[in-house]
């Protein structure tokens, strides 16, 4: 199945033009009427992790395949995470245009 991957720093996630005030999550409780909407920033401040978990699941086949390696992907909020015991390696970035960022 593969390897666990271990996100770091959810909460400095960046997007560019106006994605921070313009891009919306959904969900649905199942209630009439359930529907929640709310903005990149205000998920961003309430729960970071899951506009990570948001993205990785949209790039993962929907199946049970899928499921299985989602279920592989940890994302923390900061720097602390609990799996420093398995000796996790850092991989780095590649790609020029987000190294200028940091």
């Amino acid at each position: 199945m593969g390897a666990f991957v271990i996100v770091v720093n959810a909460e400095k996630v960046a997007v560019s033009g106006k994605k921070r005030t313009q891009k919306l999550y959904r969900r649905h409780s199942g209630r009439p009427g359930g529907m929640k909407v709310e903005t990149f920033n205000q998920l961003q401040q309430r729960i970071p992790e899951r506009i990570i978990e948001h993205a990785v699941r949209g790039m993962l086949p929907k199946g049970r395949l899928g499921r299985a390696l989602f279920n592989h992907l940890k994302v923390y909020k900061g720097s602390d995470h609990p799996h420093e015991a398995q000796k996790p390696v850092e991989l780095p970035i590649r790609d020029k245009r987000i190294q200028k960022q940091r």
